[in-house]
């Protein structure tokens, strides 16, 4: 690949796109992030960037890169995930890069490369013009799984006073988005013979008792409270099975639940959310029983919006002639991982979340360019 000129957001954007970092995780035998984390790291020592790569796992590299002086200001991070999801089902090819009617094509553009380009971009031209504090730059991996990547960045003790995560929100700030459990509730029967109506206990039947107790959270409980920004929490069941045989009384059945929270609720709550919907069934029917199990969670993420980073980044907006629009995220993102660490993150990149992972994924050269110079803006005011 040809050399990247300082401050070329677009340029990079397109080399990043070009390198096939496919999560290995999510996609047996895909490459992972080893080779884009080592071109980006060749491309910001280039730019007098202070690069360094801590392995967050064997051959899964975070690149954190510096550059301004920390102990002349404030620092800001810019973070951002080089991981990508699969491309079965795309429409165009993944990863040939191609700019057409003002738009980049292929897996990553958006989720997130096109953010990642924009953000070493801005600290590069932030720097140039000159800042006293320090701007880190964080490429992180396996955002798209269980976030090894932040989690290690945190437990090595990268920190800074805010952090601007650049996932895609179309040059929206956006200071809070939901967390989510998963829970898997497994429902015991009885196996008998389809005519033993007598012995036998359908799992299945009493599966769908607390499909309706759960659909009566969903529509009444949840809608009682709300964020800001977020409005209500959320549950839909994602999986289920069970069952032996048209003629066979099934003796278990298991369901995959997502609960979405917002900010305020835990994952304990979530538990004894789901606990209390069993316990409200076994006490209409006795022969219900039922063991809740939690598959995982990440919590939400929660920024006031008269924050000093959010107020800083609508000044940078102003200044750079954009519009100010404050919103919540839909998608979970390591902001929250960051927030939980003690430093304000809040989201802000180029990009259309909507076309992450998509059959047709995109994102707008302009915005590209409009990301960099805002985020350069913020952090010339930031580390002033």
């Amino acid at each position: 690949m040809t050399a990247i000129a300082p401050g070329d957001a677009r340029a990079l954007t397109r080399a990043l796109v070009e390198i096939d970092s496919r999560n290995p995780t999510l996609v047996p035998g895909a490459p992972g992030e080893q080779a884009c984390a080592a071109f980006l790291r060749g491309v910001l020592d280039a730019w007098g960037f202070r690069t360094e790569v801590h392995e967050a796992a064997p051959g899964r590299p975070n690149l954190v890169a510096r550059i301004g002086d920390a102990r002349g200001g404030r620092t800001l991070m810019f973070n951002g995930h080089l991981d990508v999801v699969g491309i079965e089902g795309m429409t165009h090819s993944p990863f040939s890069a191609v700019a057409r009617e003002g738009r980049l094509y292929g897996r990553g553009s958006a989720d997130m490369k096109g953010g990642i380009a924009a953000m070493c971009a801005a600290a590069h031209l932030a720097a140039a013009h000159g800042i006293a504090g320090e701007i880190i730059v964080a490429a992180v991996v396996d955002e798209e799984y269980v976030s090894i990547g932040t989690r290690a960045l945190i437990e090595q003790g990268v920190r800074a006073d805010a952090c601007v995560v650049t996932e895609p929100t179309k040059l929206t700030i956006m200071p809070a988005h939901r967390g989510f459990v998963w829970l898997e509730v497994e429902i015991a029967g009885r196996a008998a013979h389809g005519s033993r109506w007598d012995i036998g206990v359908d799992a299945i039947r009493h599966a769908g008792l607390l499909l309706a107790e759960l659909d009566r959270i969903d529509a009444d409980i949840l809608p009682q409270r709300e964020h800001p920004l977020l409005g209500r929490g959320s549950l839909h069941a994602s999986l289920i099975h069970g069952g032996l045989g048209y003629s066979t009384y099934p003796d278990r059945c298991v369901i995959g639940l997502e609960r979405r929270t917002i900010p305020g609720e835990t994952t304990s709550d979530v538990v004894a959310e789901l606990e209390r919907a069993c316990e409200a069934v076994r006490a209409k029917r006795s022969s219900f029983a039922a063991q809740v199990r939690l598959v995982g969670a990440q919590g939400p993420s929660d920024v006031s919006v008269d924050a000093p980073l959010v107020l800083a980044l609508g000044e940078a907006l102003r200044a750079e002639g954009e519009e100010v629009r404050i919103e919540g995220m839909s998608a979970w993102t390591d902001a929250a991982l960051l927030n939980e660490a003690g430093i304000p993150a809040v989201c802000f990149g180029p990009g259309d979340i909507s076309l992450a992972h998509a059959a047709e994924e995109y994102i707008p050269l302009d915005e590209i360019d409009r990301a960099r110079d805002v985020l350069s803006a913020l952090a010339r005011r930031w580390c002033g």
